[in-house]
């Protein structure tokens, strides 16, 4: 995590992620607009059930509360950069097991 509530955004969430060749983020949601970009590398990305091939310098737009993910397709490490326009990050995940994430906002001084 790059920018979020906990280093001073009011309004939005930036990070990185490298992802090992067949690797990737499963099928989830978040309550707002999100952008993914690959820097490097070849990405498979779905939003429902549209799948899109992604490699450097483009990126895709995911409209809030969708159900979307990734897999790295190609053969080298996949370089992805996440912009939400929230502060903090939460996300929820298609498989039951695993729990919502989230990365909350800086507590509040006093």
């Amino acid at each position: 995590m790059l920018i979020s509530a906990l280093n001073g955004a009011s309004g939005l969430c930036l990070f990185e992620q490298w992802i090992a060749p067949g690797a990737g983020a499963p099928t989830h949601s978040h309550p707002v607009e999100e952008v993914l970009t690959v820097v490097a590398g070849q990405a498979e990305m779905w939003i429902d059930d549209e799948r899109f091939i992604l490699t450097s310098n483009q990126s895709l737009i995911v409209p809030k509360l969708r159900r979307h993910g990734f897999a790295n397709v190609g053969g080298e490490t996949l370089h992805i950069r996440a912009v939400l326009a929230s502060a903090a990050f939460e996300a929820s995940f298609d498989d039951a097991a695993e729990a919502t994430r989230r990365w909350a906002a800086a507590p509040v001084q006093g």
